[in-house]
């Protein structure tokens, strides 16, 4: 990717290129414990065959609700890439972190904010990133040999490229953060259980410390996943999203 590549970003964004191979968000989390990146930066990968970018904030917020802003991304990391593909590919959310293309895994998401904060308890510093798979599956893999993985290629999208991407979700991104800002987290909420897979209807939930299982009646303030489960007293178990984050990537590793 060139410079005459780069992504035109909104004037309120800061870019910073990645090269194709290094994990934008590691960049991102380093670079913010190091006073290098600070709010309205937004990191990028160079990687053609996918859109890859970590947003740096600052909100003031407290550590428990600093995950919503994965939902948030989530939620408008689809909204700008849906825009631009035809409408036979479904783009949808499964909980905690995957994004998914006609039921089949194309990106994840990943949050993370400092330890550190000033006396309300505010983080220093937090952080936001996504991948979304653009090539087709290859490498020593076959064809039909991983059908839970797909990427905008395989399923027919295959005209949408880095740039565009990133300089349609990059403008999302800012609007869904004003949206939340001024309306808070149910707007979110409400757009991501949307388009969530297996909303309202029964699911189960490995996250490491054991399974879960209900009906899925959607997230608390905090991103857990509430499940109506019979026989438990009050009806509803949340499901914590920290766990499962952790869990998950214990199991695949990072991609982002």
């Amino acid at each position: 990717m060139t410079l005459a590549d780069a992504p035109q970003l909104p004037p309120l964004l800061t870019g910073h290129p990645v090269e194709a191979g290094s994990s934008v968000f590691e960049r991102a989390r380093q670079g913010a414990r190091d006073g290098l990146f600070r709010a309205g930066d937004f990191l990028w990968s160079r990687d053609r065959e996918r859109v890859a970018f970590t947003l740096v904030l600052e909100p003031e917020i407290d550590p428990e609700h600093c995950a919503q802003m994965l939902f948030l991304a989530m939620v408008a990391a689809v909204d700008a890439i849906g825009a631009r593909l035809p409408p036979e590919i479904a783009l949808t959310h499964r909980w905690p972190n995957i994004l998914l293309a006609n039921g089949a895994v194309i990106g994840e998401g990943r949050v993370a904010w400092s330890e550190t904060g000033d006396a309300n308890g505010t983080p220093d510093w937090m952080i936001v990133g996504l991948f979304v798979r653009l090539a087709p599956i290859g490498g020593e893999l076959e064809p039909g040999q991983t059908p839970e993985l797909t990427s905008l290629f395989d399923e027919g999208a295959g005209g949408l490229d880095s740039t565009q991407a990133l300089e349609s979700i990059s403008r999302h991104l800012l609007t869904w953060l004003n949206r939340w800002e001024h309306d808070g987290f149910s707007h979110v909420v409400e757009a991501w259980l949307y388009r969530a897979d297996g909303y309202l209807g029964t699911m189960a939930v490995d996250t490491g410390a054991g399974r879960s299982s209900g009906r899925f009646l959607g997230l608390d303030e905090c991103g857990n996943l509430l499940l109506k489960q019979e026989g438990l007293e009050g009806g509803t178990r949340a499901v914590m999203l920290d766990t499962a984050l952790a869990h998950a990537e214990t199991e695949k590793g990072p991609r982002t």
